[in-house]
């Protein structure tokens, strides 16, 4: 089995230089309209993320729009948190730094799109 989360965005254009520029994923697909993307999938490691416009998402399956004001949340666990701090060196923390009761080193961040992510490593 494997699931790929596929984060409807306004514009793909920004979460590809979020994810892609700044975080280290490659881009592994991406469907053109007209001048912009409709949709894009980029990979690093296991993970696997797709974003799709709303436009897109309306002229294809409008019925899967996502609800209003609704917001997808992912948590990923790197292997080397060290270097996503310095990967995220600038960028608006959401989250600050912290150790929880459970034993995870975490940031947060809400990437392009307003989707919040936190990266997580244990302790």
């Amino acid at each position: 089995m494997k699931i790929t989360a596929v984060l409807v965005v306004d514009a793909v254009e920004p979460s590809l230089e979020f994810w892609v520029g700044r975080m280290g994923f490659l881009k592994t697909m991406e469907v053109p309209d007209g001048e912009t993307l409709a949709f894009a999938g980029v990979a690093a490691g296991n993970a696997e993320l797709m974003f799709q416009t709303f436009s897109s998402v309306r002229k294809d399956v409008e019925t899967l729009l996502p609800p209003p004001d609704s917001v997808s949340s992912l948590f990923i666990e790197v292997d080397d948190f060290a270097d996503t701090l310095k990967r995220l060196e600038g960028y608006p923390v959401a989250m600050p730094e912290r150790t929880t009761f459970y034993g995870m080193r975490e940031i947060g961040v809400r990437a392009p799109g307003g989707h919040a992510v936190i990266f997580a490593q244990p302790v």
